[in-house]
């Protein structure tokens, strides 16, 4: 970690030494921490558009989105009125709604999944299709593969084994040998892997989970071809392809599922995923598939998967809007902002001399600080200059542009991110450049 002393909001620094006093590392969820960046996080007070404002009433541009559900930017009028309105009709009632049926409605028209079924986090959703491609099979064994994310689900917290076909062993204490013992993680986009995987393993595989285009250990797109090999193999041998679009679905791509476009090959899986925009902001995430394998969810099927929460009509509303509302319009924006700040990103690492890798799946898109690329799978994304990162990370937000605080992370734009925003991020880059540039060499 370099020696970075970034300009830290006092408010910021109160609220978080009040924190760490009540809850762990003094957030609610890791990387919010600051840990792979040093420094003393920011806490917001409000959002607007493509704008943060903290505790200090300093504004930063923000790259992160609330890590990919704002597409449409914060506090978006129509969406507020809506959910506005729905929160007046009451909160939660326990019953089924009018909003969930919709919502539903408009996954189903929109993507691959004949139905569909609500939770409340993408942990739920993934946890729920693994649970049910076990019920469905009658087998135990799952594929992963390192660097992709699906929640923190035990089986699924997990590291590689000694071999390129072994079960894996526990990726965190708290996780029991016996949770992992049957999840078999693979490097990403290697097919003899996968081939390897299933010759030794292939009558007790329930099913091969992966990120449509992961963007968990940066954005790392999979090779062309690839999904359509891995459903094709799953189909082979009588396992599911499970394709979790949490952060991909309606991120990029307006029919929800990344691949469908023509983007790549017109694969179809047996159950996907979803999370974060089809929330439009609220904690809500869904998973569906074939409708004869979502027969077989309680209470209509064997396979039991509930959530009190699940259907909120608030969240449901807010998703709803939000699905309306991202017209092709929004996404052609979407896509020349991601186009002016990757290239603008590129050019003033190149000019302070910072060997990069720029990568992207639609207007998803990481900036990987190493020499050499493409990057194809964890062991690539791992070379990435951590330091080096941290370095231009605190120099953005200095300069009032807030980004991922890890080098492991996508970065996130909206509709809202106007010519100000923009312009604010171009400024900031070439300074940030050069920190990541005196970062690698070191002391004088």
């Amino acid at each position: 970690m370099p020696d970075v002393v970034p300009t830290s909001a006092p408010r910021s620094e109160e609220l978080f030494a009040r924190a760490r006093a009540v809850t762990p590392g003094g957030v609610n969820s890791p990387v919010r921490a600051f840990n792979a960046v040093g420094g003393t996080p920011r806490f917001i007070r409000s959002a607007s558009g493509a704008w943060l404002t903290d505790v200090d009433g300093r504004e930063y541009v923000d790259l992160i989105c609330s890590w990919g559900p704002m597409l449409l930017g914060h506090a978006h009028p129509e969406v507020l009125a809506e959910v506005e309105a729905a929160v007046r009709r009451g909160t939660s009632y326990g019953t089924p709604t009018e909003p969930e049926v919709e919502l539903a409605e408009e996954i189903v028209a929109r993507t691959s999944v004949e139905r569909v079924r609500f939770v409340s986090s993408g942990t739920e959703a993934t946890m729920s299709a693994i649970r049910l491609a076990r019920g469905a099979t009658g087998r135990d064994v799952v594929v992963k593969f390192a660097g992709c994310y699906h929640g923190h689900v035990d089986s699924l917290l997990a590291s590689a084994g000694s071999g390129l076909a072994t079960f894996s062993v526990p990726g965190t204490p708290g996780v029991p040998e016996s949770s992992t013992a049957l999840t078999l993680v693979l490097p990403y986009n290697d097919r003899g892997a996968v081939e390897a995987a299933f010759a030794d393993h292939g009558d007790r595989i329930a099913c091969v989970i992966t990120e449509a285009a992961p963007g968990n250990m940066g954005v790392v797109p999979p090779e062309p071809g690839f999904n359509g090999f891995l459903a094709e193999t799953c189909r082979r041998h009588g396992a599911l392809f499970i394709s979790d679009e949490v952060m991909t679905g309606f991120r990029v791509t307006r029919t929800g599922q990344w691949g469908l476009d023509g983007a790549v090959e017109g694969w179809r899986p047996d159950l996907v995923t979803f999370g974060k925009v089809m929330g439009g902001g609220f904690p809500a995430a869904a998973f569906g598939g074939r409708a004869d394998l979502m027969a077989q969810l309680s209470p209509e099927g064997p396979v039991y998967q509930a959530g009190t929460l699940s259907g909120n009509p608030v969240a449901t509303t807010a998703g709803l809007t939000t699905l309306r509302l991202a017209t092709d319009e929004v996404y052609a924006h979407l896509g020349s902002v991601a186009d002016t700040l990757k290239t603008a990103a590129s050019d003033a690492l190149s000019v302070a001399g910072v060997p990069h890798v720029v990568q992207a799946t639609g207007t998803m898109f990481s900036i990987f600080l190493l020499d050499g690329g493409p990057v194809r799978d964890f062991d690539d994304a791992s070379r990435t200059d951590s330091a080096a990162y941290a370095a231009f990370f605190h120099a953005m937000l200095d300069a009032g542009v807030h980004l991922p605080p890890s080098a492991y992370e996508a970065w996130f734009v909206s509709a809202a991110h106007d010519d100000r925003a923009v312009q604010t991020v171009l400024d900031a880059l070439p300074g940030a450049a050069r920190a990541a540039a005196a970062a690698q060499e070191g002391p004088a």
